[in-house]
């Protein structure tokens, strides 16, 4: 059957002008080799003694491997058409056991990973259907079977790698639409190329033919992922898929510079190293993220950073790891890759973390993204982040032009983030087409009406528009974006320009400079809340919670109605929004004008320091220029 799998893998090619990196007889350190050397325990056992944070985090993955200890292995079902849960269950199981082992040596967590590896491995297949969860599952007996080698009884070993082999290894040699992830630029390349290389690294000796061309065929077949860093660092799929993504893409360099001294030029791809900043800078004051596209909302430590920071020498990058590390509860050993942020932080000392310096970090890529702020240690800071780009894009919203914003500690413009995907797909959600007919912009959460953005008619974004950001300044008195809307809201509106600036750090302007075509049309103005409202007047709005307020004030057009429109879902799919709503304004737009909205957030005690009542348009303005 190998000899099968190998001979078809080689007759079809596994990608089209690959090359081949690694070479015929690569000399591979003894087991264990993937991620942590043999000894090198030692290393992080130092680096904990001088770092108190750390070593109260380890307490905790080992009174979560205590847990382990009395739950029963993982079983194969599934949910949905997805293993993926159990994949990671055995994941996290078996990384924090095996690591609890080498730092301990106790018996409990070497048998218990045993114990857990046996049961996957007797699984009759990882569900190639859905090569996510064969991944995961292969990096998770992976890692084991490499970490625990020595330790491991020799049936045990054998059976284990038998399953790498030939539930994890070899269902990637064969083609099918489930193989799709191998042309794929997105986080599906980046999980997959890393779980199976880490099957092949951990199998190499016995099947040195079969890893050899996985571990070739992730070199070249990675490039495609990582190419979407390009320019700047800017990762389209957003903050939450950063963390699967990026993460998985570092342990597949991590691996391959531990086994053969060579991670094969990956790490200096363009835009890649700089997508530590990105990341940084996509949490708030208030620790949550800026969380377009599919991201949950509440922020969440990201080991990769540690890798980040010590690549680049740069302790800054772990400013926000740093809070969440000082307030774990039981959210960081949720985490089924947390081992890795003691491999990687070997050597650094979170006793010196200086504060970040820029304030703010502009993205140009294939999904624009700005995120200013009025500074990194002021609890009540001013913070913003909008973003460009199109629907069109792994796992997009119809949220082009959105924003949010950030000031005393609260978060006033918000984004739902991400629907549970399987609470649409058990209701038949066609939720992957991403055509302008799917379904998958019927649901509450993806369309624009539910976005900090424009809507015109009530109709939906132009899912093949692409919205670049034209222009930004840095300059503190008045930090400032302008994206190109246009083309989202193609055959709505002629024009559509949209900027947002905080203005002396006091407060912020949201401003549209429109133009219609040759119908009128009506175009609205909203963002989602979860504050308290109360209407004013026509033209303002108070927004209130945990005791702070913010003003909404409309400058711009005179002749407005604030009002608010309920976010309850209307359909059987759609989840429920408790305590929140969408607060905004309707205006027409005759046939072939120009209009400007004009909108200010203005948070408590700053009222008095408002610009007069006309300011020149973001477009003509000499800061425009001023690119940093």
């Amino acid at each position: 059957m190998k000899t099968f799998f190998t001979t078809l893998f080689l007759f079809l090619g596994f990608y089209a002008g690959a090359q081949n990196k690694l070479s015929e007889k690569p000399v591979l350190p003894a087991h264990p080799r993937l991620l942590l050397l043999k000894g090198e325990e030692e290393k992080i056992k130092k680096t904990l003694q001088s770092n108190p944070l750390l070593e109260q985090l380890q307490l905790g993955i080992l009174a979560k491997c205590d847990q382990f200890l009395d739950v029963a292995p993982v079983e194969r079902i599934k949910i949905g058409r997805r293993l993926l849960d159990k994949s990671r269950t055995c994941l996290q199981r078996v990384f924090y056991l095996s690591y609890a082992w080498r730092m301990t040596r106790q018996q409990k967590y070497l048998k218990r990973a045993e114990k857990e590896m046996l049961a996957a491995a007797a699984f009759e297949d990882w569900n190639s259907d859905h090569f996510l969860d064969v991944a995961e599952m292969t990096m998770a007996l992976a890692i084991g079977y490499d970490w625990l080698y020595q330790d491991l009884s020799e049936q045990s070993r054998k059976l284990i790698k038998t399953a790498i082999i030939t539930k994890g290894l070899e269902p990637s040699m064969l083609s099918g639409t489930n193989m799709f992830w191998i042309k794929a630029a997105h986080n599906w390349n980046q999980v997959c190329n890393a779980g199976l290389s880490f099957g092949a690294l951990a199998v190499y000796e016995d099947q040195p033919d079969l890893a050899r061309n996985i571990i070739n065929r992730a070199i070249n077949t990675i490039e495609l992922p990582m190419k979407i860093y390009e320019p700047d660092g800017a990762y389209p799929e957003g903050y939450g898929y950063w963390n699967y993504g990026t993460t998985f893409n570092v342990m597949l360099i991590d691996a391959f510079q531990k086994a053969f001294g060579n991670d094969f030029g990956l790490s200096e791809k363009p835009g890649f190293l700089k997508t530590a900043e990105f990341m940084l800078h996509m949490t708030g004051p208030t620790t949550q993220p800026f969380n377009y596209f599919d991201s949950g909302t509440k922020g969440e430590s990201n080991p990769a950073m540690f890798w980040f920071a010590a690549k680049l020498k740069n302790p800054s990058l772990l400013f926000n790891e740093l809070g969440y590390l000082s307030k774990p509860g039981k959210q960081l050993t949720e985490d089924r890759l947390l081992p890795t942020m003691f491999i990687w932080s070997m050597g650094l000392h979170l006793n010196r973390i200086p504060v970040p310096k820029e304030t703010m970090w502009v993205g140009k890529g294939i999904n624009p993204v700005v995120m200013m702020r009025s500074s990194w240690t002021d609890p009540d800071a001013l913070y913003i982040g909008m973003k460009g780009g199109s629907p069109a894009i792994n796992h997009g919203h119809m949220d082009a032009g959105s924003f949010v914003m950030e000031a005393g500690g609260i978060r006033w413009a918000s984004d739902f983030g991400m629907q549970s995907y399987e609470s649409l797909e058990s209701k038949g959600i066609d939720l992957w087409n991403m055509k302008q007919t799917s379904q998958r912009w019927q649901v509450l959460r993806y369309n624009n009406l539910y976005h900090n953005t424009l809507s015109f008619n009530n109709a939906f974004q132009h899912v093949e528009g692409n919205a670049p950001i034209i222009s930004y300044s840095n300059q503190p008195s008045f930090k400032n974006a302008v994206i190109d809307i246009s083309s989202v809201y193609q055959a709505q509106v002629t024009k559509a320009i949209r900027g947002i600036a905080m203005v002396n750090n006091d407060y912020v302007i949201v401003r549209d400079e429109l133009q219609s075509n040759t119908t009128e049309s009506t175009v609205r103005w909203a963002i989602l809340t979860s504050a308290n409202v109360k209407i004013i007047n026509p033209r303002e709005a108070e927004l209130s919670k945990n005791g702070k307020k913010l003003i909404l004030r409309i400058q711009e057009p005179l002749k407005v109605q604030l009002k608010t429109w309920s976010t309850a879902p209307t359909t059987a799919y759609d989840a429920p929004n408790p305590g929140t709503l969408m607060l905004g304004f309707e205006t027409a737009l005759p046939a072939k004008s120009s209009t400007v909205l004009n909108v200010l957030l203005i948070p408590q005690g700053r009222k008095n320091k408002v610009m007069p009542q006309t300011k020149p348009s973001f477009f003509s303005s000499p800061v425009k220029t001023q690119e940093q």
